[in-house]
């Protein structure tokens, strides 16, 4: 057995299902696609996202071998395999780096890591000794940071907040209250389909002075990016019905008080 691991390297997946071959050049450099071609061992968070994922590198750099021929594992998460009664531990996928083979981690979308169970396998490959390479790829928490105009000096990522109505008012209320206490922009996304409860929520419970930045399809052609005051926002959209295009489309929130 080699005693060196090899490198577990962080490869960035597309925020779209639509046409990733036309969205690779455009939201990876070419030495993140050169070196996902290289890669023969997987862990991913979802099979099928992955292969489409490899199928459009593999029509901008070849791969070095069939997807049939790769070993691919699927990683969704300590706490989410225990639901489901797998006893696989992070270490478990993680064989081939120990080996000294390098392997490649992949997000349903977006960066490895961030909003992404895939954190636990960089923390066990940390533990093994093996380098960890995070590439270059599209983070629809930073493009959303980057395009708001709200405060990138001070920012918390909140991950999902509650669905249930008052559980989700009382978020919202503590959310406007630290932005406004420490001048921090507040960062959450939601499910596509509870885009439209999302909206009226914040509608209905934040601040007219708040200002509320909404990206939608990040990084694809219908992308949508507005920042608004809580007034304003009302103003555009009195109710669910005017809004009703935002519904089903992957989002992102960003709150400053």
């Amino acid at each position: 057995m080699n005693s060196k691991p090899g490198t577990l390297f962080l490869i960035p997946n597309t925020l779209g299902n639509d046409s990733r071959a036309e969205q690779l050049p455009w939201v990876l450099p070419t030495e993140t696609i050169v070196q996902t071609s290289k890669l023969t061992h997987w862990s991913v968070e979802d099979a099928k996202t992955a292969r489409a994922f490899l199928k459009a590198v593999d029509s901008i750099e070849p791969l070095v071998c069939s997807i049939q021929e790769m070993n691919m594992s699927e990683w969704r998460g300590v706490a989410r395999n225990a639901k489901y009664g797998d006893a696989v531990k992070p270490i478990d996928l993680l064989k081939p780096l120990v080996a000294g083979k390098d392997m490649g981690l992949m997000s349903e979308a977006g960066v490895p890591g961030v909003a992404d169970p895939g954190a636990e396998l960089v923390l066990a490959a940390h533990k093994l000794g093996a380098k960890v390479k995070p590439m270059v790829g599209p983070s629809s928490i930073l493009l959303g940071l980057m395009a708001s105009g709200l405060n990138g000096q001070r920012f918390a990522f909140q991950g999902y907040i509650p669905h249930d109505v008052q559980e989700r008012i009382t978020k919202l209320k503590q959310l406007e209250s630290e932005s406004r206490k420490i001048q921090q922009t507040q960062i959450w996304i939601e499910t596509p389909y509870r885009n439209l409860a999302m909206l009226m929520a914040c509608f209905n419970t934040l601040s007219p002075h708040s200002m509320l930045c909404v990206g939608m399809d990040l990084s694809l052609p219908t992308e949508m990016i507005t920042t608004l005051s809580i007034a304003d926002w009302r103003k555009r959209y009195p109710n669910e019905l005017t809004c009703a295009h935002l519904q089903n489309r992957p989002a992102i929130f960003l709150l400053l008080a």
